[in-house]
């Protein structure tokens, strides 16, 4: 199947083209990059809703809850999971999914689970292209659960537009607390297992910590919510959350800002990738000058200038590879 019929298949709303689209994103190339060129002015609509937070925190069970409340309010849902690749095989369970086995039953869910290939940061490397092609196929609320992170990955809000950070009682000290630096992009926080002990002081420790961290948006404090995900409560009101913040977003103005944030960090990453694609071409034709840095007969940023100077040929030759795929 040629690239413009699949793409005018995923705009109609078939899952299968979608899935195949999916795939051939995950795959990377020419192709992938023709494919998504052509879909992209179709995109936008959606709002993106990134769920991220440290392993064991439920991030599954809530985005799997928070879908079927979606659902409920007859909203066609894109869930994407993000599993972690071993460092050693390269492999990946991918099964986030195994938790939501139920919602693939309903057509108007489509769940896709994707390894993050070594990327880091708690996404994968094609995130950004599959909530496109999700929106594009006609989802109206993209849920990214991104994999179990730690302090500083915080690649999820070069995607969502609401970042949802979900903490559980018992996982951590005050001073753990403190000095995750991942809080500091929460739109919503949310207490998850709220069920547990510990749970009350963890909502006031978030509570106290809610207004200290630099929101973009200064009319939008973060709330803490609380909500047991495995039986459903506080989702409703998680998703009420989501939606008022779209709103502020939409009447400060800051919905822009934060598009054009998303549209800069996806940029600059793939411009990162096509350099370092280029770079890898160069190389082999730069023996000599590479050893001439190993002996210090030249520097190593006067090489890499040179380098760089000789990835404009292969840029020209790159752009022109891709221009066979379009239609």
């Amino acid at each position: 199947m040629g690239v413009n019929p699949l793409a005018q298949e995923i705009l109609g709303g078939s899952i299968r083209a979608l899935a195949r689209g999916l795939t051939l994103v995950e795959r990377g190339g020419p192709p992938a990059e023709a494919l998504c060129e052509e879909l992209y002015g179709h995109t936008g609509a959606a709002h993106v809703v990134g769920i991220t937070g440290s392993p064991g925190t439920g991030k599954s069970t809530l985005a799997r809850a928070l879908a079927l409340s979606a659902r409920g309010r007859g909203l066609r849902v894109g869930i994407l999971a993000v599993d972690p690749s071993s460092p050693f095989s390269g492999g990946s369970i991918l099964g986030d999914r195994i938790r939501m086995n139920d919602l693939s039953l309903d057509p108007e869910v489509f769940i896709r689970s994707m390894a993050t290939r070594g990327a880091l940061g708690g996404l994968c490397p094609a995130a950004a292209e599959a909530v496109d092609l999700m929106e594009a196929a006609g989802r109206e609320l993209v849920i990214v659960e991104t994999v179990g992170v730690g302090q500083d990955e915080v690649a999820v809000m070069e995607i969502a537009h609401t970042v949802t950070v979900v903490s559980v009682p018992g996982l951590g000290d005050d001073i753990q607390t403190l000095k995750a630096g991942i809080l500091e992009i929460a739109d919503i926080y949310v207490v998850n297992k709220a069920d547990r002990d510990g749970a009350g002081r963890l909502l006031a420790d978030l509570r106290s910590l809610s207004g200290l961290a630099p929101a973009e948006d200064q009319a939008w404090v973060p709330p803490v919510l609380s909500c047991v995900a495995t039986r459903g409560e506080g989702v409703e009101a998680l998703l009420d959350t989501v939606f008022e913040h779209a709103a502020a977003l939409g009447g400060s103005g800051r919905m822009e800002v934060r598009r054009r944030r998303i549209a800069r960090a996806r940029v600059l990453r793939i411009a990162q990738q096509l350099l370092r694609d280029a770079l890898a071409t160069v190389g082999e034709d730069s023996e000599g000058r590479l050893e001439q840095v190993a002996r210090r007969e030249l520097g190593p940023y006067a090489c890499a200038r040179a380098l760089l100077a000789e990835t404009a040929g292969s840029a020209g030759a790159l752009r022109r590879s891709t221009d066979a795929f379009r239609p």
